[in-house]
């Protein structure tokens, strides 16, 4: 049975990315920031769908400490290491002189440095099977940046280059590293635009909508699941927007 380790899982696209690798038959651990019920509701729908004991581990992945010590339970609860998904991020909308250096080091932190601190800790499981599959979860505005979203952009832009470098550090040892970078994507980070701004958002997509974290969630499990030559790719999921 393979293994699969998602943060950022209590809800929007890392809860829906849990609830499919569960309903594909992988055991699951799942982490968020802070406990909640909405982090042991997805845990229990996980549980139910795999048929296995899944589990949650709460804690910020912008510590490493944190991340070396979730990793380590995770590694025991599951046996092996199979599958990471680096889906945990934040965003930040404002002006570049409005962003703070707390703000700015939060950002880079949270969608960045812990992209660096969970891939470090899940490689040495990984090189004992001679085999892995890491997925990020990145965004456009890693490709194209965003005006008013500068650290979000570069957070995320960092990602991509993370990607595409660790990929052809491990693709020797069998590991695969792709990403995905999603467009407008109907979860709570949309929260700040207000309806009217997102139904013209929608108009501007050529598919006409917003995606769904259950379509990203699929997009993700196909590329943890595709031959380890696929590597280092930044596949957009944007409905042809950009």
């Amino acid at each position: 049975m393979k293994t699969v380790i998602i943060t950022g899982a209590a809800r929007g696209i890392g809860r829906a990315t849990a609830l499919k690798f569960a309903k594909e038959g992988y055991k699951v651990v799942l982490n968020a920031q802070h406990p909640s019920s909405a982090l042991q509701e997805t845990t229990e729908e996980c549980t139910a769908l795999s048929g296995q004991t899944s589990l949650s581990v709460a804690g910020d992945i912008s510590d490493p400490a944190f991340v070396n010590e979730f990793i380590r339970t995770a590694a025991s609860h599951l046996g092996t290491i199979d599958v990471l998904i680096n889906n945990a991020g934040i965003s930040f909308v404002g002006l570049i002189q409005d962003t703070d250096d707390d703000t700015w080091q939060k950002v880079i932190n949270t969608n960045l440095s812990a992209v660096h601190y969970c891939t470090r800790a899940v490689i040495p499981y990984m090189l004992k099977n001679k085999s892995g599959s890491i997925v990020n979860v990145s965004s456009v505005w890693g490709n194209a940046g965003a005006s008013c979203e500068v650290a979000y952009s570069a957070s995320k832009g960092g990602v991509n280059a993370y990607t595409k470098a660790a990929a052809k550090e491990l693709a020797p040892s069998g590991i695969s590293v792709n990403a995905v970078a999603c467009g407008c994507i109907k979860t709570d980070m949309l929260n700040v635009y207000s309806e009217d701004e997102l139904n013209n958002l929608a108009e501007q997509i050529p598919v006409g909508r917003l995606g769904t974290p259950e379509e990203i969630a699929e997009i993700i499990l196909k590329l943890a699941e595709c031959p380890s030559y696929l590597t280092g790719q930044i596949v957009t999921a944007d409905g042809g927007w950009t």
